[in-house]
């Protein structure tokens, strides 16, 4: 018959290829556009210190002819998760504010003098920054300081950034 495939036997061991899968994790790692590893990472949000930071980071990857991977991170824990309450149902619900960035970013004149692309993540903004970093193989991952009452709270990104990255973070104040 066409289309038809005889299963396996129950009781037949598969043995996993060790070296398979060290191909695909490479894969995956490796699925970033080339032209940017060894760039600069640069977490942008639209506020004024996110600004702050994506002017630093432009200059940075103009000295070192690199490109630059702007990354926003949609879709934050709410305050409650912080506070040890019970986490609500996450929907995942596409965020237009990176749309809006995006665009903004296009029309930026500041930014026709290096290569970028911006990275859309949702989640923890320091894990999802050091993933981009690490899957980027960035030389920099620069932030903005944060202002305000909740990163006096629950710490601020470029803290807890700074704490735990396996690369050099630089906070733009």
């Amino acid at each position: 018959m066409a289309g038809h495939e005889i299963p396996e036997p129950a009781d037949r061991k598969q043995v996993a290829d060790p070296l398979a899968d060290l191909e695909a994790a490479d894969e995956t790692r490796q699925s970033c556009d080339p032209a940017f590893r060894h760039g600069v990472v640069v977490g942008f949000d639209g506020s004024t210190s996110s600004e702050r930071a994506l002017a630093y980071a432009i200059g940075m990857a103009r000295r070192t002819g690199s490109g630059l991977i702007i990354v926003h991170v949609a879709n934050r824990l709410p305050t409650t998760v912080w506070a040890g309450c019970e986490p609500p149902v996450f929907v995942d619900v596409p965020d237009h504010r990176t749309e809006v960035l995006g665009l903004e970013l296009a029309c930026a004149d500041h930014l026709a003098e290096v290569p970028w692309i911006l990275v859309e993540r949702g989640g923890d903004i320091c894990h999802e920054l050091e993933e981009v970093g690490r899957e980027y193989a960035a030389d920099a991952i620069v932030v903005g300081t944060t202002h305000g009452l909740a990163g006096r709270i629950f710490g601020s990104v470029a803290g807890r950034l700074t704490r735990r990255a396996r690369r050099p973070v630089v906070t733009v104040p």
